[in-house]
């Protein structure tokens, strides 16, 4: 992932950065605001580590999985769309529902949202 992710997506972060680095704060975090040199600063002060260290920290920690918050976001779930228009034939729309895979139906309207009867 790209630290433009984490910056456009701040708080939606901080429960990974915790889980990484148990100390960090969200007060703290809510300071730092997505600014990659107040994170690597705070990282070295937290780990009482180098910025160099704590920027490979950072770089590793990054390498892994993106939130659920964050691949739910409805950007995310847009660009997701346009990507997948390469699995979609010609002269069809990515954004169509799925009405072809015979499921839209399958269980009657009976007012609770569920789907289920």
């Amino acid at each position: 992932m790209k630290w433009s992710h984490v910056k456009e997506n701040w708080s939606a972060f901080y429960e990974a950065i915790i889980e990484k680095w148990p100390e960090a704060d969200e007060a703290e975090l809510d300071e730092i605001d997505g600014d990659q040199r107040g994170f690597v600063a705070y990282i070295a002060q937290l780990t009482e580590s180098e910025p160099s260290e704590a920027r490979e920290e950072i770089r590793e920690w990054l390498a892994g999985e993106i939130p659920a918050d964050v691949v739910m976001d409805p950007l995310h779930d847009n660009h997701s769309i346009a990507l997948s228009s390469k699995y979609v034939g010609e002269g069809e729309d990515e954004s169509d529902d799925d009405a072809r895979f015979g499921d839209d139906d399958e269980y009657p309207d009976d007012g609770d949202d569920t789907g289920r009867v």
